[in-house]
C-alpha cells in the first residue's frame, strides 16, 4: 500500500510527464512501473506485474472491437456516405427554418452511428456542408460552429471510440454502453435543432433570410447539375443510400442489443457489411488500400494506450490509491452531487489541455470507482463522463474540432480559429445542459440497456 508521499511522487510524475508534452502512453506506462517499485522495491516484481498485464491485454479480443468499427466508419465515409445524407436530409427538410444547419446536425448524427470518431465527421462536413451554408449567406460563425458543435456527435453515439476506451477501463459491457448512448444522442440532437431553429427566428441574418432563398432554391433544384459540377443524385438513390446506412447501423447495433452477437462480433459484422456497400457504391482498391492504412495508423497507437491504461488502472487499485482518493471524498462531508460536480470540473480542465482519449486514461481509472460506490449507475456516470470529456473538443486552446473544421477549409480567406470557437460557444452550452438533464434524469441512459435486458431475458 501507498502512503501519501508515494502516491504524491506517483501522481507528480505522471502530471509532470502530460504537461511537457511526453506522449499519453510512455507517462501512463513509467508512472505505473515506479507505482510497484516504489510498493515493492525490487525490479523482478516490476517486470513480472507489467509483462503480465500486457499479455492479458493484448489476448483478449475486445481489443479488435476498436479497429474493426473504425474500419465500418472509414469504409462507409471513402463511399460517400456522408455526402448522400447530407443531401437526402437537405431535400427533405425544405420546409424547416436553417434547414441546412439542420440538416448538418442530423446528417452528423446518422454518420456518427457508422464513425465513432468527431474528426472524420468534422472534416467530412466542412467540406460538404459549409459550401452550402455559405451559397445560402449563411453567417460564417454561425455555420462553422454548427459544424464543429454537431461533430462532437460522433463520440457519444455508438459505437463511440470514447465509449470503447471506457468500457475496457472499467471493464463495463461495451454493448450496454453503446445501446446507453443512444437515448442521450438523440436528446442532443433535438436540442441542437431547437437552438438553430430558435437563432432561425430570433436573427433571420444568421441564416440567410436576407438572401433571395426561395429563389436559390428553385434555381438549385431545377438545374441538372450541383455546384460542384457534378450531376445531382436523384432521390431514389438517396434513399437507397440511406437505407443501407439504417440497415447497417439496425444490424449492428440491433444484434449487440438483443444479445445475437458481441461487440466485437458486431463490429467485424458491420466491417463486412460496410466494405460490400462501399464496393457496391463504387470504392475500388486505392481507395480500400488508404482506408485499411488509416485505420492501422490511428488505431495501432490506441491499443498500446489501451495496455498502458490497463498497467495504470491495476496499479492504482492494487496500492490503494483508487481507496484512498475515495476516504478523502468520503471525509470531505461534500455531497455525492457535489463530488460529481468536482469530477465534471476536472474534465472540463483538462479538456482545454489535452485529448479526450488521453482524459479517461487519467481520470476514469480513480473517478469511476469513486461515483459507483456513491451510488451513481456506472452506465449513466460514464455517458456523463463522455459528454463531459466531448466539451474539451470545443474549448480553447486544445479544441481539436475547432482546429480540424479550419484546417479542412484552407482556401477560406481571414478564417481565425477564434472565430469558430465563438460559433460552437452555444453547442458547448447545450453540452453543459444535457449533463444536467442527465445528472437529474440517468434513466435517459440506462433505460435502453435495461429494456434490452429485459426482453434477452424473456
Amino acid at each position: 500500500m501507498f502512503d501519501m508521499s508515494q502516491m504524491g511522487i506517483l501522481v507528480g510524475v505522471l502530471l509532470i510527464m502530460v504537461l511537457f508534452g511526453v506522449h499519453i502512453a510512455v507517462s501512463l506506462g513509467v508512472a505505473s512501473l515506479l507505482g510497484i517499485y516504489l510498493v515493492t522495491g525490487e525490479i523482478d516484481p516490476v517486470i513480472s506485474f507489467a509483462s503480465n498485464t500486457a499479455y492479458e491485454a493484448l489476448r483478449d479480443y475486445v481489443f479488435a472491437v476498436i479497429p474493426l468499427f473504425m474500419l465500418m466508419g472509414e469504409f462507409m465515409a471513402k463511399c460517400g456516405a456522408a455526402r448522400d445524407l447530407f443531401e437526402l436530409t437537405n431535400r427533405l427538410l425544405r420546409w424547416l427554418p436553417a434547414r441546412l444547419a439542420v440538416a448538418t446536425v442530423v446528417s452528423n448524427a446518422l454518420f456518427a452511428f457508422v464513425t465513432g470518431v468527431s474528426i472524420a465527421a468534422a472534416a467530412a462536413f466542412s467540406k460538404i456542408a459549409y459550401p452550402e451554408m455559405k451559397r445560402y449567406h449563411y453567417s460564417r460563425q454561425f455555420s462553422l460552429g454548427c459544424i464543429s458543435g454537431s461533430a462532437c456527435l460522433g463520440m457519444l453515439i455508438p459505437p463511440s471510440v470514447l465509449m470503447i476506451v471506457w468500457g475496457v477501463i472499467t471493464e463495463t459491457a461495451i454493448g450496454k454502453l453503446f445501446i446507453a448512448g443512444i437515448l442521450p444522442g438523440m436528446m442532443i440532437v433535438t436540442i441542437f435543432i431547437a437552438y438553430i431553429v430558435i437563432v432561425a427566428v430570433i436573427s433571420p441574418k444568421s441564416v440567410g433570410a436576407g438572401y433571395a432563398a426561395a429563389e436559390a432554391d428553385k434555381q438549385a433544384f431545377a438545374s441538372e447539375d450541383s455546384p460542384g459540377g457534378s450531376p445531382q443524385p436523384s432521390l431514389a438513390s438517396l434513399l437507397a443510400s440511406a437505407l443501407s446506412v439504417f440497415l447497417l447501423i439496425g444490424l449492428v447495433l440491433g444484434g449487440i442489443w438483443l444479445g445475437f452477437f458481441t461487440p466485437t462480433e458486431g463490429a467485424g459484422v458491420g466491417a463486412a457489411l460496410a466494405l460490400i456497400l462501399a464496393i457496391i457504391k463504387g470504392m475500388r482498391w486505392p481507395e480500400m488500400f488508404q482506408a485499411i492504412l488509416s485505420v492501422g495508423r490511428t488505431s495501432a497507437p490506441l491499443l498500446l494506450l489501451l495496455v498502458t491504461a490497463q498497467l495504470y488502472a491495476r496499479v492504482l487499485s492494487t496500492t490503494g490509491v483508487t481507496a484512498a482518493v475515495q476516504e478523502m471524498f468520503n471525509a470531505s462531508g461534500l455531497s455525492p452531487y457535489e463530488i460529481l460536480g468536482l469530477m465534471i470540473l476536472v474534465w472540463f480542465v483538462l479538456g482545454c489541455l489535452i485529448d479526450s482519449i488521453s482524459i479517461i486514461l487519467l481520470t476514469v481509472p480513480v473517478f469511476a470507482p469513486i461515483a459507483i460506490g456513491l451510488g451513481f449507475d456506472p452506465l449513466a456516470f460514464a455517458i456523463i463522463g463522455i459528454i463531459a470529456i466531448e466539451t474539451g473538443l470545443l474549448t480553447p486552446p486544445f479544441g481539436i474540432l475547432v482546429f480540424t473544421v479550419k484546417a479542412a477549409l484552407p482556401d477560406e480567406k481571414n478564417l481565425y480559429a477564434g472565430e469558430i470557437f465563438k460559433g460552437a460557444l452555444p453547442y458547448w452550452l447545450l453540452l453543459l445542459s444535457s449533463i444536467v438533464l442527465l445528472v437529474l434524469f440517468p434513466e435517459i441512459a440506462t433505460w435502453l440497456p435495461n429494456l434490452g435486458m429485459e426482453l434477452t431475458s424473456s
